[in-house]
């Protein structure tokens, strides 16, 4: 559609991804990945285009064959000012015309994501840029819902011996791990786990996280990991995964009851040490910037900040 002189449309097919490539970011070497495995459609990617050059774009993504988008991942505007154009009403048109077409009439946008600088506050232009793209969703009514760390552990890293307190074992099986999961919701830091409690029970909310991520790893369950007490007791647990991009540290916790003893760091080694045996190029894994001691014991193990990731909600 044409909005004066700027045009405002989907992707007419994968050939046009060229186009959309043309403003840079870190995502776009996953793209033509994502569209042949249907993480992505072409109609769930949009372009503002005035004449041939590309001033916007918004793109969303989805499980492998995922019948709806889950997560607004991509929006960017050309970070070069047109003369007499204002940039961030482009992005915003350019958004409400993607979500107007792409959602069913009514329905919550899905969440937004973007990946940037680890310190992006603490450079102009790298802040300039965060801060635009948040200002086009603000216009829309989302709003700031988290800022997480991203944080990664690299193969020289050394991992820790076990430290001989706890034992390791998969979870007997899904039951055990959701009472499990269950339990660790209380207290929690997370700040997508504490908004989940809301509106759900603690099993709800944990039920709802495992189906809804952690069932749909194809990665061997028998990475999962109960940590235990000598007599059998459970204290926590983590969820080494592959999640189709990287090798994750998909869960951590350790039980309310068992808090303030260290065994975080005994998890932490554990789960590295299960991805570091397949001979992994890295691990990756994420937590709130809120959550100081998640934080901490990634530092402590060795991962280091690379990126952080800002969560827009409009709920």
């Amino acid at each position: 559609m044409e909005q004066n002189d700027l045009t405002l449309r989907p992707l007419r097919g994968r050939e046009e991804l060229d186009l959309f490539t043309r403003l840079p970011y870190g995502l776009n070497a996953e793209l033509a990945d994502d569209l042949a495995t249907g993480r992505r459609r072409p109609e769930w990617m949009w372009v503002a285009l005035r004449g041939d050059r590309l001033v916007a774009r918004a793109a969303w993504w989805s499980r492998p064959g995922g019948g709806a988008p889950l997560v607004l991942d991509v929006l960017d505007i050309d970070d070069v000012p047109e003369p007499g154009a204002d940039r961030l009403d482009i992005g915003e048109r350019l958004l409400r015309t993607a979500l107007a077409a792409t959602l069913p009439d009514g329905a919550q946008p899905p969440d937004y994501s973007r990946f940037v600088p680890p310190d992006w506050r603490e450079d102009a232009l790298p802040r300039r840029i965060v801060e635009d793209r948040m200002a086009v969703l603000e216009r829309t009514g989302a709003r700031l819902f988290v800022e997480r760390l991203r944080l990664e552990w690299r193969p020289e890293t050394p991992v820790p011996g076990p430290g001989g307190r706890l034992a390791f074992r998969p979870p007997h099986d899904s039951g055990e791990l959701v009472s499990l999961m269950t339990s660790a919701m209380d207290g929690t830091l997370d700040a997508h786990g504490r908004a989940d409690l809301t509106r759900l029970s603690p099993r709800e909310a944990a039920l709802k996280h495992y189906e809804e991520e952690l069932a749909l790893y194809t990665s061997p369950r028998d990475w999962w990991r109960v940590a235990t007490l000598p007599r059998g007791e459970p204290v926590g647990f983590v969820l080494p995964a592959h999640n189709g991009y990287n090798p994750i540290i998909a869960y951590i916790a350790v039980l309310p009851a068992h808090r303030g003893n260290g065994y975080i760091d005994d998890l932490l080694a554990e789960g590295t040490r299960v991805l570091a045996e397949q001979d992994v190029p890295r691990i990756r894994a994420s937590t709130d910037l809120g959550n100081v001691p998640m934080a901490n014991a990634f530092r402590r193990a060795g991962y280091v900040n690379f990126e952080r990731e800002i969560n827009m909600t409009w709920g």
